[in-house]
């Protein structure tokens, strides 16, 4: 049973939930815990680390996207240019991170407007899409599913336009590995490594967890995993014992549902634990 939702995303960045909405999303999933960890941006409603919300505790994180920016020495440590993200937990802004956060949405406006441009262009259509802080690819993709002209749906605006390597796809400006681990760790008391096995290479991602204090164990694997081959968790739950790791969970939740993955009650308690 999923206690704790330690992965949602909100419309500060390119969910669909406010933090007024989680109450109630959190009640209809029969969830007491979540952790709203927008991309690369602090929440600005949520002034403590851990508050009540409605009678939900809700943790104030941060998704950071990072890159490697060295080669490791071993077939299985990252190569340089390996981008991985970042969970922060009991998040509480230092000036350092809150500049670092404004770069990158400046950043990310940037890369949002010319994204929306390569769309248009290529599909010969008006999207009706504000280039604005917190913006991401979600908020592309689904104003071509929504397009009354088009027939896509979100994934296969992905798939075939916007995702890496698409003809509409441009890069972001991310800090380092080492630069954004030392931001959150100045910020937050829990620092993990996000989704493992979603990455080109898992065993690469996860001896990074090696400079971390968590691992995101438990998420819907089967996005953008193929269904049909669900990958095994037990590279993760070996990093876990190598490192001494905590781990954590939650759904990823772009949308509305939540406590589609997440903690039990004994892994909250772990969770909880480092908060304090």
């Amino acid at each position: 049973m999923v206690v704790a939702d330690l992965h949602v995303h909100t419309t500060n960045s390119d969910g669909e939930l406010r933090v007024e909405d989680i109450p109630g999303a959190a009640r209809r999933a029969g969830v007491d815990v979540v952790a709203i960890t927008d991309h690369d941006r602090p929440h600005p409603e949520l002034d403590r680390p851990v508050a009540d919300v409605g009678g939900v505790t809700v943790v104030h994180g941060i998704e950071l996207r990072v890159e490697v920016q060295s080669a490791g020495d071993h077939a299985d440590e990252p190569v340089a240019g390996q981008r991985v993200d970042l969970l922060g937990y009991g998040l509480d802004p230092t000036p350092a991170l809150e500049s670092e956060c404004e770069r990158i949405q400046q950043d990310r406006i940037e890369r949002g407007a010319r994204i929306v441009e390569r769309v248009e262009e290529h599909l010969g259509v008006d999207l009706d899409v504000e280039s604005r802080p917190g913006i991401g690819r979600p908020h592309v993709a689904r104003a071509v599913a929504d397009h009354p002209e088009l027939e896509f749906d979100v994934q296969r605006v992905f798939d075939e336009l916007i995702g890496d390597g698409g003809p509409c796809y441009v890069a972001r400006d991310v800090p380092s590995f080492e630069r954004g681990r030392a931001l959150l760790a100045e910020a937050c008391p829990l620092v993990g490594l996000a989704h493992p096995l979603r990455y080109d290479d898992p065993a690469a991602a996860l001896s990074l967890a090696s400079e971390l204090d968590a691992v995101e164990l438990c998420y819907p694997y089967e996005r953008p995993v193929d269904p049909a081959r669900q990958p095994s968790t037990a590279p993760v739950e070996r990093a876990i014992q190598r490192y001494d790791l905590i781990p954590t969970g939650g759904s990823d939740a772009h949308g509305t549902e939540l406590g589609v993955a997440g903690l039990g009650k004994s892994g909250w308690e772990r969770v909880a634990l480092e908060l304090r």
